[in-house]
């Protein structure tokens, strides 16, 4: 099978314990991003910010990678956000799927980038490269983070300006819908930069975060271990480089069994 299937196709072989979903819409931005909806099971519960196992069957097995719910957990539907990898076991199938296809889901989400890992403080930094935003589409769509924080800062580098368009439109549609919009208000501020094309803010992250750019920028302090908090998505490197910098600002790891000040995911798509 070289294609997701549909329905009636493979309804026998959907393996036991595992949720079967209906692909609603799909969105492509770039020959490298894309984005779909699909439904959301009934008994289905999932705190946002944490991934689930998701899968198609090709050539008569599932295959599963790790994927962050880019959608809230108050969302009817389930939202996800992934790259194109040509020769990728799951991403070279799925890259294909329209509307009416199933797509297979494992029953228990999990993660560490969900609110209850941080201890409570002022300003939440979101730290994200390329599909690493998909955690926090699903954290700041929901009210319960502006609870917590007063003030949300997204940043979200990639190589290039188009890559940045899936997390510039949830900004807008935030801003745009009467109830969340009026939830968060100014709290959330979103950073996007990229490293190969021109724009008005160019750079890795932690170079910024390094040299001091992004605050001067956002017209905030530098961290502050007593007010801020952070959460981590990205490519390997980036995770280890923004790890560093948090912990020499003071900064202390946390996870779902000890909050701390940072998370980190290092779950990956492939």
């Amino acid at each position: 099978m070289n294609a997701p299937a549909r329905n009636e196709e493979f309804a026998e072989s959907i393996p036991a314990g595992v949720y079967a979903e209906t692909v609603l819409s799909v969105q492509h931005y770039t020959d490298r991003l894309f984005r779909f909806r699909m439904t959301r099971p009934a008994g289905f519960r999932f705190r946002s910010g944490e991934f689930a196992m998701i899968g198609l069957m090709v050539e008569g097995k599932p295959i599963y990678r790790a994927y962050s719910i880019a959608s809230p957990s108050w969302d009817e539907e389930l939202e996800f956000f992934s790259i194109k990898v040509p020769d990728g076991p799951l991403t070279s199938h799925l890259q294909k799927i329209q509307p009416g296809d199933i797509v297979l889901m494992r029953k228990k989400p999990t993660g560490t980038l969900v609110l209850d890992a941080l201890t409570p403080g002022k300003r939440l930094y979101m730290f994200s490269t390329g599909t690493g935003i998909a955690p926090f589409a699903s954290l700041i769509r929901d009210p319960e983070t502006y609870e917590k924080f007063e003030e949300v800062i997204l940043t979200h580098t990639c190589r290039e300006v188009a890559e940045l368009k899936y997390g510039l439109d949830l900004v807008e549609e935030i801003r745009n819908d009467e109830m969340l919009g009026e939830i968060v208000g100014d709290k959330l501020r979103l950073y996007s930069t990229v490293t190969r094309d021109d724009y008005p803010f160019q750079g890795r992250i932690t170079d910024l975060i390094a040299n001091g750019k992004l605050f001067a920028d956002l017209g905030v302090p530098a961290f502050d271990p007593a007010v801020d908090r952070g959460m981590i998505c990205g490519s390997a490197a980036m995770l280890k480089d923004t790890k560093e910098l948090l912990e020499k600002a003071g900064l202390v790891e946390g996870a779902n069994n000890k909050p701390g000040e940072f998370v980190i995911e290092r779950a990956f798509v492939g």
